[in-house]
């Protein structure tokens, strides 16, 4: 019986189990994960009025639900107090690292680090209950927000800023989340984009939610479309089709001053501007109050290029969606420029060798590209380098239970009845504040709600 182990129960996690235990029936596969929940991004990353992409979760569930596959929840690998790689070798015969992109990138901007300035996954992770996030204030004395990207988590973020509580209230986000965005003074949401509509990386059926929510104009400016020099005819089906929907957008009559949404394009974030002392929450005025933006102009690499001319937008809550970035792994080797493990078809590469028994999957094998599905080919690639090795790998002397071992060092996992458990919880406290589930979003109460029996 070969024993693998598992980092990671989001997509590339449970794709790579699925990988292997469909492929060979004498592998069991341990999933290990850092929360006591299981799905990674797609519990803690999808909007919660995204209820479709969300019921990823059931497909996942029956992964985790193999009879040769066990969920193992708060394990911490890698960094102070958690497991260390070295141990994890000892106990499995092969490990698989399906960690993703923990982090977001920076803009490299000065006044980034202003308060009222932060990552759309900090942001995301606290309107997802995420144990980590915590209310941060990001929406108090607001009126004005920016979100610098054109990306669905951007279009994602600035839906989520104007929701009302009618759509937020059905939705399994946390009650002080939701109290939170329905009370919000916003009434300007800016989506900025360094350049054209043709380059958006949104997809149409994301950009056109934000047409349908009641009570919001959204507004495109007509002459930061025609600085695309791109013929809408020659694009791929799917650009065309988003700049079909902007240029919809633009020759609208605007509504009557309210809240909105306002689509920028060919501006570049130059600084973050303070706000003036005396005029905002902060001590001394030093909060984020505006943005200021350089006009920029297609150039002939594809790219764009400064014209000297700049634009200051007012926000007193910035949210930067420019990507995600990997980040390295104690023990593990890591490729700083690109934010992975390097590897070969999946086998981590020590020293410009395959390291036996150590492989990587989901975006910290190949960066943050891609959409959900895209995690299973990448999976199945890892699965079959894996299962080719298996014959040196089952040579290896490791303990018939893993979880046996893992107690005597102190660290005491969350089986998956503990993740029902929880679900039970969550179920509870949405029938008690007159809801459908609504997620628990500390640590202390997720972990209270796991041990219960």
């Amino acid at each position: 019986m070969l024993r693998v182990a598992v980092i990671g129960s989001g997509p590339s996690g449970c794709y790579t189990a699925q990988s292997l235990v469909q492929s060979d029936p004498g592998v069991r596969v341990d999933v290990l994960d850092r929360l006591p929940c299981p799905y990674g991004l797609v519990r803690y990353g999808v909007a919660p009025d995204h209820e479709k992409i969300k019921s990823l979760q059931v497909s996942l569930r029956g992964v985790l639900e193999h009879e040769r596959v066990r969920f193992l929840g708060g394990v911490r690998v890698g960094g102070p107090g958690g497991l260390p790689v070295e141990r994890l070798r000892e106990l499995y015969h092969a490990v698989v690292y399906c960690v993703g992109a923990a982090t977001d990138r920076r803009l490299g901007v000065p006044g980034e680090d202003l308060p009222g300035s932060w990552s759309a996954t900090e942001f995301v992770s606290w309107y997802s209950a995420h144990p980590d996030a915590a209310d941060s204030g990001f929406l108090r004395g607001v009126r004005s927000a920016v979100v610098i990207g054109v990306g669905n988590v951007a279009v994602d973020v600035t839906r989520m800023l104007v929701r009302g509580a009618a759509e937020l209230r059905p939705t399994d986000i946390p009650q002080a989340a939701l109290d939170t965005l329905t009370a919000s003074g916003i009434d300007e949401v800016h989506m900025v984009g360094r350049r054209g509509p043709a380059q958006a990386r949104f997809t149409t059926k994301e950009l056109r939610e934000l047409g349908a929510l009641p009570g919001i104009d959204v507004r495109v400016d007509p002459g930061e479309l025609a600085l695309d020099p791109v013929d809408p005819a020659t694009l791929p089906p799917a650009q065309r089709r988003n700049v079909e929907v902007l240029r919809g957008w633009a020759a609208a009559p605007q509504a009557p001053a309210g809240r909105r949404i306002d689509l920028r394009f060919f501006l570049r974030p130059v600084a973050l501007l303070p706000e003036a002392p005396g005029t905002g929450p902060e001590p001394g005025g030093e909060r984020v109050g505006a943005v200021r933006f350089e006009r920029t102009v297609p150039d002939e690499h594809g790219g764009v290029t400064g014209t000297g001319r700049f634009e200051d937008v007012p926000a007193q809550l910035v949210l930067r969606s420019v990507g995600y970035r990997g980040v390295a792994l104690d023990g593990l080797p890591f490729d700083a420029s690109t934010g992975t493990v390097p590897h070969v078809a999946g086998r981590v590469v020590r020293d410009g060798v395959p390291s036996p028994g150590e492989y990587v999957a989901g975006w910290i094998k190949r960066g943050p590209t891609g959409v959900i599905g895209t995690n299973r080919p990448c999976a199945k690639e890892t699965a079959l380098s894996l299962l080719a090795d298996a014959a040196t790998l089952a040579r290896a002397d490791v303990p018939a239970d893993p979880v046996a071992a893992l107690r005597a060092g102190g660290i005491d996992p969350v089986p998956w009845s503990g993740w029902l458990s929880i679900e039970r919880a969550e179920a509870a406290l949405g029938a008690d504040l007159g809801r459908s589930v609504v997620k628990l979003a500390d640590w202390d109460t997720l972990l209270g709600a796991a041990r219960t029996p």
